[in-house]
């Protein structure tokens, strides 16, 4: 397993980026978009003329490496878009971190092509919540293709002696959620980047997602949900699988075990033999794994505001 990234957007993924150099003539929003898609650009044509007709700053859509798309072609048709194609398998949140680095605007809004994107749909008070709220993100409700509420509202918790999330459907206005469902989520570019964004090398997108939620809400920021924004699903509602591999241990090193005393985090070299007994690494493995992520935290120290236990409390509260 690589390195814990020590900077924002440290690994560079090898990729192609066609057209996108007009921008919005008049944005009516300082956010930019981030289209993740799973079909090629000829099945969402009429998703793309939404979000222009929107008045974004910019749009990013992010394409499938696939030889039977003439991306070259369509974005004649929309020159403001700017068409990313990766040429390497990777991380949808490395693919975030890639195409926060093309964009200049303060938020970015991700989004999916598996959603109902109606024309002009974003509420002008979202952007306002997040400057207002000085959150890290804020996240839309989420509703399957039936109108059901999905389980997106994640709240922390304790079962054992250990932490844990627990995903509900309820949830009212503003409250604070641990991570956004499925990367969905309008977030403030600047806080993303300090943050350090997406660790690529977390493969699953469920500890993914957690780790960097969860490393903001450590480091003092906030994650809320919004109400007055919904968007609807128009396939089957993503599961995100959370097996104990090793990339929940990555996310165990990074989050659970640092402690924050007078100011300043650390990780004990006592903790290893914790560590080591929910490694499923080999003792010198699991040795490495423990000395990268006491640098790592090492190179945080002061940006953390809370440890696990502080955030549990706080959150209580």
């Amino acid at each position: 397993m690589n390195s814990i990234p020590l900077i924002f957007n440290e690994h560079q993924i090898q990729r192609v980026i066609i057209g996108g150099k007009t921008g919005s003539v008049n944005p009516k929003f300082d956010i930019s978009v981030i289209l993740l898609n799973e079909t090629g650009p000829q099945f969402h044509t009429v998703l793309l003329e939404n979000l222009i007709s929107c008045g974004f700053k910019s749009i990013i859509s992010v394409e499938p490496n696939n030889e039977n798309c003439n991306i070259e072609n369509i974005s004649k048709k929309y020159p403001a878009v700017k068409f990313f194609v990766p040429l390497e398998k990777t991380t949808d949140g490395e693919l975030i971190n890639a195409c926060v680095n093309e964009i200049d605007s303060k938020f970015f809004l991700v989004l999916r092509d598996s959603l109902y994107i109606p024309s002009g749909f974003l509420l002008e008070n979202m952007a306002e919540n997040l400057v207002s709220e000085n959150l890290f993100c804020l996240v839309p409700r989420l509703l399957s293709k039936s109108g059901e509420s999905v389980f997106m509202h994640i709240l922390p918790d304790v079962y054992k002696g250990h932490f844990s999330m627990e995903a509900v459907s309820s949830v009212s206005d503003m409250s604070p959620t641990v991570f956004p469902f499925d990367y969905i989520g309008l977030y403030n570019r600047e806080k993303f980047i300090s943050t350090g964004g997406f660790d690529y090398t977390i493969s699953s997108h469920y500890w993914q997602l957690a780790d960097l939620s969860l490393r903001a809400w450590l480091f003092g920021e906030k994650i809320k949900i919004t109400t007055r924004f919904f968007i609807t699903y128009k396939k089957e509602v993503p599961v995100l699988e959370h097996s104990f591999d090793l990339s929940y241990l990555r996310f165990y090193l990074k989050n659970v075990l640092p402690r924050v005393k007078n100011g300043c985090a650390f990780i004990s070299n006592f903790s290893f033999f914790t560590f080591f007994r929910h490694s499923s690494c080999g003792f010198f493995e699991s040795l490495k794994q423990f000395k990268n992520a006491k640098k790592w935290v090492n190179s945080n120290q002061y940006r953390f505001s809370f440890d696990l236990q502080g955030f549990l409390e706080s959150w209580k509260i």
